[in-house]
């Protein structure tokens, strides 16, 4: 049997020659130099030779462990060399396989089930904050600290509520992945509870008429688009939530010209199961007061041409980012008192009042 001093000491000759060990293992010396570890076999009657490494790259020891493996196989009645092929091409296959490849099948399929500009904000999330770090990465070879580093990286940006539902799309992605036999476990289960915590109670509204009133005015002062301007100016008057207003659409507007202007959100862009989005009749209706409609009159010219109200600013055929307004506050100096969602609250509180 063959020892690393053996093998050191072999030099090479002008022809190949071979080193044999046990089990017709041997160490093929070319007169290069180089020296390759080889495994003589029988299968089906025909004799075969497997090739196991290069010397020192794989060591005696592994050598001899590679043909263990092998001998096992045969002895498995399977053919260790076409074991070893179906094993390489099932690598190639994995690394190829990327989680933004499996991502995009699973939106393709999940996005029959929703609204429109729900399917659009998933893609677009996952474009911003995902892919740039892991798309291009195994998705079998994932684990759980690459993707708390991703889910980190948003939270580092004050955007915890968007972390946690980033969480849930990246899991929902392994468990399609596990599905199709494309991964085996889910790295994003458990990350939930390691996530930082949302803060309790209601979101930050100024309800004060007086005070409301001048936040908006400090915020339009500031040198953001006139679009993200306008989109908190009318939100600030339908008190529709943030997502209604990011995902209004030209063709959903009535009557501008006429007595009744209305602005008619289609029930599949509501919140709500897919029941409620599906409901025959369910469109929601905001009657829009003159102030709204000189909004629109002076939005026309920016975005009239195209499908948004407030479009992407480098994507016209995407709505604007779902942080735009809250961004256009917080430079206003309201961060923590009040945010776009709290127009509702503030309408709520001053009606009542």
């Amino acid at each position: 049997m063959l020892n690393d001093a053996k093998i050191r000491a072999a030099k090479p000759r002008e022809k190949a020659y071979k080193l044999t060990d046990s089990h017709r293992l041997y160490l093929l010396v070319k007169p290069a130099g180089s020296k390759l570890w080889k495994w003589s076999y029988a299968y089906a009657g025909k004799q075969k030779t497997m090739h196991l490494g290069i010397y020192p790259l794989v060591t005696l020891l592994e050598a001899r462990a590679k043909r263990d493996e092998a001998r096992a196989q045969l002895s498995d009645g399977r053919d260790p060399a076409v074991v070893k092929r179906l094993r390489i091409e099932a690598n190639v296959q994995s690394a190829r396989t990327t989680f933004a490849l499996v991502a995009r099948e699973w939106h393709g399929i999940s996005k029959t089930h929703w609204a429109a500009i729900h399917a659009d904000d998933v893609l677009r999330s996952l474009e911003r904050d995902v892919f740039p770090k892991i798309g291009d990465l195994p998705i079998a070879e994932l684990t759980p600290p690459l993707i708390m580093e991703v889910l980190q990286a948003v939270e580092a940006r004050g955007a915890i509520e968007t972390a946690k539902r980033l969480r849930q799309r990246i899991s929902a992605v392994f468990v399609f992945a596990i599905a199709k036999g494309l991964a085996s476990s889910d790295p994003a289960d458990k990350l939930a509870a390691a996530l930082k915590p949302l803060r309790k109670g209601r979101q930050p509204a100024i309800t004060d008429l007086g005070r409301l009133q001048k936040m908006i005015s400090d915020a339009e002062q500031d040198h953001a688009r006139p679009v993200t301007r306008l989109a908190l100016r009318l939100l600030a008057l339908t008190s529709v939530r943030p997502s209604e207003i990011r995902g209004a659409e030209w063709q959903e507007f009535e009557d501008l010209n006429g007595p009744a202007p209305l602005w008619r959100i289609p029930s599949a862009r509501m919140k709500g199961d897919l029941d409620r989005k599906a409901e025959v009749g369910g469109d929601h209706l905001v009657p829009l007061a003159p102030q709204c409609v000189a909004v629109l009159r002076a939005l026309w010219p920016l975005t009239g041409s195209g499908r948004f109200l407030f479009p992407s600013e480098r994507h016209l055929h995407r709505p604007m980012s779902e942080n735009a307004i809250g961004y256009l506050l917080n430079r206003a100096g309201y961060h923590g008192h009040h945010v776009p969602h709290g127009f509702r609250a503030a309408f709520s509180t001053i009606m009542n009042e």
